[in-house]
């Protein structure tokens, strides 16, 4: 049996731009996907801190450093610039495998910078 568990997770990043027509999608800059072991569109499960909206799409790269963390699609009227999210990924873990299995939390700056990686 394989159950869902935490893989790892973008903690405290800031919003930087929401465009509602646009295909939809969270855009994440690649060294932060890269730092969380989020691979490029893979289905990610998003919180909003501000206003408690949740929801679930994939992740598409942004360039490199750029801090860009960019809310693509129908998720622009759930969630705005300068909002805190979370952006969590999951793996499916056999019961033997997940007792060793220790999710990356990285968390962030106001700029989306790395400040910590536990």
């Amino acid at each position: 049996m394989f159950v869902k568990y935490l893989k790892s997770k973008l903690h405290q990043a800031k919003v930087t731009d929401a465009r509602l027509h646009y295909p939809g999608s969270i855009a994440i800059d690649s060294q932060l996907l890269e730092a969380a072991d989020i691979q490029p569109y893979e289905t990610v499960m998003v919180a909003d801190l501000d206003n408690g909206n949740r929801l679930e799409t994939y992740a598409v790269p942004e360039e490199a450093s750029s801090g860009k963390i960019e809310i693509l699609g129908p998720a622009a009227n759930l969630i705005k610039p300068g909002d805190t999210i979370i952006v969590f990924s999951f793996g499916y873990y056999s019961t033997e495998e997940k007792d060793k299995v220790k999710p990356k939390v990285i968390i962030l700056d106001k700029n989306n910078k790395i400040k910590a990686k536990k």
